[in-house]
């Protein structure tokens, strides 16, 4: 992974693909808002003033060289519909859906997170960029194969030559999960997937551990995982678990070029 700054603003990006396709996971540094939101919040339904969202996306745009009217962005609402979109889409809020897919270049796909799974994709073949929410119930739609489906079946992408980017999720060990969790996440993985673990009595869930588990069961020819963790970073990260539901809301940015 790559740590760039600039303009008061931090973000990662995947070396690997970074020169193909152009991505951010931006960090909760370098905005406006103030505690329990600080700073760079880009959630607008999490009770943040409203100017200062507003500010932070500009200075996410200014920092990323975008404008407004280049974004799409869903109202995710932890399924597993995916939707293509294109520049007619440009500045537009997706209704109900937890992934977006385009072929058309210029066009910035926008999601948010605070513990659950940002999934970044790339089919160098046909160029075409897709990026997915996966929290547990994403997981347990299995959300991941809904995306592979969407692109192969709309642009002909190939799982085989796709390339996958796990981004910053909640620690594992940090994530206590209900037998009922267990239970549906259990259905939606290989029989061979090793994502839960038992401490003091309580289940533990790896939940980039299960998007992996699910890209590579949907035959995503490279995956790679980020190693970021966003419960015990709160600095960089915004956590919904660790700070207890009361917090803002990280970007991650797709858009080819």
């Amino acid at each position: 992974m790559e740590r760039i700054t600039r303009q008061g603003l931090t973000w990662y990006t995947f070396s690997e693909v970074s020169k193909k396709f152009r991505h951010a996971l931006l960090t909760r540094r370098g905005g406006v808002s103030h505690p329990p939101y600080a700073s760079l919040n880009l959630g607008h339904t999490v009770g943040d003033l409203r100017h200062a969202v507003a500010e932070n996306h500009r200075r996410m745009r200014q920092a990323l060289g975008i404008s407004q009217g280049q974004i799409v962005s869903p109202h995710q609402v932890h399924r597993k519909r995916v939707v293509a979109v294109t520049s007619a889409d440009g500045g537009k809020i997706i209704p109900a859906c937890d992934a977006l897919i385009t072929d058309e270049p210029q066009v910035a796909l926008l999601l948010r997170f605070a513990d659950c799974t940002p999934v970044l994709f790339y089919d160098p073949v046909h160029h075409v960029a897709g990026l997915g929410h996966a929290g547990w119930r994403g997981v347990a739609a299995n959300i991941v194969e809904a995306i592979v489906s969407a692109m192969e079946k709309t642009y002909g992408s190939r799982p085989q030559d796709l390339w996958a980017g796990i981004g910053p999720a909640i620690d594992q060990e940090l994530y206590e999960v209900g037998t009922e969790v267990v239970t549906q996440v259990k259905a939606a993985l290989p029989p061979d997937a090793q994502v839960f673990t038992r401490q003091h009595d309580r289940w533990h869930l790896d939940l980039a551990g299960a998007v992996a588990a699910q890209l590579h069961a949907s035959g995503v020819g490279h995956v790679e995982p980020s190693h970021l963790h966003t419960a015990s970073n709160t600095e960089e990260w915004y956590s919904h678990r660790a700070e207890r539901g009361w917090t803002g809301r990280f970007g991650v940015l797709v858009m080819l070029t």
